[in-house]
């Protein structure tokens, strides 16, 4: 390995370790919603390079938890309850549409059953963090079964900065796994009916559920911090 290589390592290293703490500190409620990421504050308080905490930044925004305007300050994602409400409206017609789209091909479905099979595992465990991420994996995987690139570019830049914004109410609420027990039925019943192969159904099914979805949305994340 070559110097070159080591530095980039040791730099990769220390984005990740700086996002990792910068998670956390947004995770359980330190920096809320909404809020800037004043990244010379950070800086100091890590004792590290400003660029170092910019680049743990971009992680952050990739992963969702952090979104960037143009010329503006990286601020914590956050959604209004009516922000809530018209992404679950797209959910189920993107979704819906995934759901008929795979009915229609007919793919190999063993991603998603491994995908509820994690899910289970973790609601199983009571494991909130590997629940939502086993969630996220499972609607991420309906939709690049559909073989739509487009649409699973669209649902992925919808749901990976929602569920980052569920891991932090459901975290900052001590909402428990026990929340999404109902929901495991609903999963197996998505990949039952695509496997039953009637596209239309598969579509109508999907869409009610996302309105399930919408409906204790607001009982998890709406939670106050107690």
């Amino acid at each position: 390995m070559n110097l070159a290589t080591m530095q980039n390592d040791a730099s990769l290293l220390i984005k990740q370790s700086l996002a990792a703490k910068l998670r956390e500190e947004i995770i359980e409620g330190h920096l809320a919603p909404g809020q800037r990421i004043i990244e010379g504050y950070w800086a100091r308080k890590f004792g590290v390079a400003q660029t170092s905490v910019r680049e743990a930044i971009n992680l952050l925004i990739n992963e969702g938890f952090a979104t960037k305007a143009s010329g503006r300050s990286a601020r914590v994602t956050s959604y209004s309850e009516s922000d809530i409400a018209q992404i679950y409206e797209l959910r189920g017609a993107l979704e819906g549409l995934a759901a008929r789209l795979t009915t229609e091909r007919q793919p190999d479905l063993d991603p998603l059953e491994s995908s509820l099979k994690e899910l289970r595992k973790a609601t199983k465990s009571g494991d909130i963090r590997a629940l939502i991420e086993a969630d996220l994996h499972f609607h991420l995987c309906l939709c690049e079964l559909c073989g739509n690139r487009f649409l699973y570019s669209q649902i992925r830049t919808l749901l990976v900065p929602l569920f980052a914004f569920v891991a932090m109410r459901v975290v900052q609420s001590h909402q428990t796994a026990q929340a999404w027990e109902s929901d495991l039925d609903r999963h197996k019943r998505i990949i039952e009916l695509i496997r039953e192969g009637d596209p239309f159904a598969a579509e109508f099914v999907v869409r009610g559920v996302m309105q399930q979805f919408a409906a204790r949305a607001y009982a998890i994340w709406q939670t106050k911090d107690t």
